[in-house]
């Protein structure tokens, strides 16, 4: 009976190699980009999924920048269909929805109504497009993007690992980026 002691080495093996996968090996999750909109400002990307949500400047039916909500952010359910959504309530009022304070004409301060200390500025260039800045590494940039790295924690108190900011320098169009413990 050779084959007994055979089957445990080899199922034993197994659940080390599987334990090891878990563990170390995790496949990194494809998270997508969204494109083809050209009043995206920046996106957000976190665990547990890569549903994404999008933040686009928000103009009125005449054209014009609505001054008292100059970002609207949405969903795009990439889990589901690809299809674009409103963020809910909760969402919007005590995790991913902006908060703005007009500054001057056409130069707005907003930051995360989760995260008031991050502030983000929404001002129109020299080329006549409006450009939200942050600092990233100590630095002005224009946001891309953000990720948040979720481990674990509740609804409510989600355990945030990192915050990692993307963007480009305006001066010569590099990319820069910084995660930071939150």
């Amino acid at each position: 009976m050779i084959l007994l002691p055979l089957r445990r080495i080899l199922l034993t093996g197994y659940i080390v190699f599987a334990c090891f996968l878990t563990v170390f090996g995790q496949t990194a999750v494809k998270y997508p980009i969204p494109t083809g909109n050209p009043h995206q400002l920046f996106f957000l990307q976190r665990d547990p999924n890569t549903n994404t949500i999008v933040y686009e400047l928000n103009f009125k039916s005449n054209g014009e920048l609505d001054m008292e909500n100059p970002v609207h952010a949405y969903w795009i359910r990439y889990q589901d269909k690809g299809q674009k959504e409103e963020l809910n309530y909760i969402q919007r009022n005590f995790a991913y929805g902006l908060k703005s304070k007009t500054l001057a004409k056409d130069q707005y301060e907003l930051h995360f109504v989760s995260y008031k200390t991050k502030l983000f500025f929404l001002k129109k260039g020299a080329d006549n497009k409006f450009s939200l800045f942050t600092d990233i590494n100590k630095k002005q940039a224009i946001i891309k993007q953000i990720f948040v790295r979720v481990k674990g924690g509740s609804f409510w108190l989600p355990n945030v690992e990192y915050v990692e900011l993307k963007g480009t320098d305006p001066v010569n169009g590099t990319e820069v980026v910084e995660r930071m413990k939150i």
